[in-house]
């Protein structure tokens, strides 16, 4: 599928679609230590049938244990910024959060727009105060720094349910100056749109993206 370029910041549904199946295919060429699911595409159905055109991206099951042991690795840091590891395992303990991100085109701002939940290991939702008491502070810091981050809560536009997201107002602006920073050709920024813009947005929610996923494949 083709795309428009993205010079002001601003994707086509077509260059959307476009960077959102190149993401999932570069995320599957790399190695992510297990850290983190895979990223997916999820159509929308319309009268029951999948639509060619819309959907959403999803990581889905993204654990974060919060019981002073991290899941899965090693832990090597000196207790002065435990920072929540996202690992991608079965667990039941009451210290595990499991979180869910959505990217979703807007019609009306002509951006991605990243929404996301979390609930503990009983399937009962976290609050925003929840959410923040556990995200690493660099996130935090992002949050109250920064005038284009912040967080509210809207309805899915593809589920009909609340869901907290990260406001899109200014997305197209630091889109556009970073786009004009790259040195990469017109096409190639369209189809690496969503990695890096992730790799901007993932900050505010302690959701880490791969080095590996802006380099030549």
């Amino acid at each position: 599928m083709g795309g428009s370029p993205v010079g002001d910041g601003t994707p086509s549904l077509d260059s959307f679609n476009a960077s959102a199946a190149a993401l999932v295919k570069r995320w599957k060429e790399i190695e992510v230590d297990d850290s983190l699911p895979d990223w997916t595409w999820k159509p929308c159905s319309k009268i029951g049938a999948p639509s060619e055109v819309e959907g959403y991206l999803a990581l889905e099951g993204v654990y974060r244990d919060y019981g002073g042991s991290q899941i899965g690795e090693n832990d090597n840091s000196d207790g002065a910024d435990v920072v929540a590891c996202d690992t991608w395992v079965q667990s039941c303990s009451d210290n595990v959060h499991v979180y869910d991100f959505h990217v979703v085109y807007s019609y009306s701002y002509k951006v991605p727009v990243l929404y996301f939940q979390g609930h503990r290991s009983d399937g009962q939702l976290l609050t925003l105060d929840e959410i923040k008491q556990h995200l690493p502070s660099n996130s935090l810091k992002v949050l109250s720094e920064s005038k284009w981050t912040f967080i509210t809560r809207e309805e899915h536009p593809h589920l009909s349910r609340p869901w907290f997201t990260l406001h899109p107002c200014a997305t197209s602006d630091w889109m556009k100056l970073l786009l004009e920073e790259s040195k990469v050709a017109i096409e190639e920024q369209s189809l690496r749109y969503l990695s890096t813009w992730l790799s901007v947005v993932g900050q505010a929610v302690g959701l880490k993206m791969p080095l590996e996923l802006h380099c030549n494949s």
